[in-house]
């Protein structure tokens, strides 16, 4: 398995999460977005300089800060 911090994935990339390392409340938190761990999300956009980063899981769009996708850990889909 290659997990990978979310922050590494390039726009337009899709993985599943594999997890997310935090307190309670950050796991609460993440649970509340929906994700959860073996969600497939989709790196919609991110900003330079540590600014946030936004993805799509299910039908909503999601921006996280740099902080907080740095701490969920992600696997690749591959596109083939």
């Amino acid at each position: 398995m290659n997990r990978i911090p979310l922050i590494e994935l390039k726009k337009g990339e899709s993985a599943i999460i594999v997890s997310h390392h935090g307190g309670r409340v950050f796991e609460r938190r993440m649970s509340s977005l929906g994700l959860r761990p073996h969600a497939v999300i989709k790196k919609i956009s991110s900003q330079l300089f540590h600014g946030p980063v936004t993805i799509k899981v299910g039908n909503s769009q999601v921006a996280l800060g740099h902080g907080m996708a740095r701490r969920i850990y992600v696997e690749r889909i591959s596109n083939e």
